[in-house]
């Protein structure tokens, strides 16, 4: 009995940290068209803000299908981050490989958003 009352309890949280899941995709989205987009600039705290829900939040996830999703949403602005750090001295050498780099780095980062969105979307965890 107390198995049936767990997994409906998981579920029930899934569900309610779905809408701040949502939050969270929609302000990396944001963030990752206006990467993509010439001139379509997001603020970076829109970015901020969604990585410190994410952070506050994920704790709350723990056991869910959701738990994966606030992992996935760290580990994308972490990434990206770290990979625009190391490829920042391409500005240095000449424009272009910077652009190519931050350009790829970007459409690598809403590809991973979009991914997330879709498999929230079926209450599904995103495919690693």
């Amino acid at each position: 009995m107390n198995d049936i009352i767990d997994v409906q309890s998981n579920e029930q949280k899934a569900q309610g940290l779905k809408n701040i899941g949502w939050v969270s995709y929609v302000l990396h989205l944001i963030v990752a068209v206006g990467a993509v987009l010439p001139g379509a600039q997001a603020s970076a705290l829109l970015l901020v803000i969604a990585l410190v829900i994410d952070l506050v939040k994920r704790g709350d996830a723990e056991g869910t299908w959701q738990a994966n999703h606030f992992s996935w949403r760290i580990r994308s602005v972490i990434w990206a981050g770290v990979l625009y750090v190391v490829t920042s001295p391409l500005w240095l050498l000449l424009i272009a490989p910077g652009w190519i780099a931050w350009g790829l780095i970007s459409l690598w980062f809403l590809y991973r958003i979009v991914r997330g969105m879709l498999a929230m979307s079926k209450n599904q965890a995103v495919d690693a």
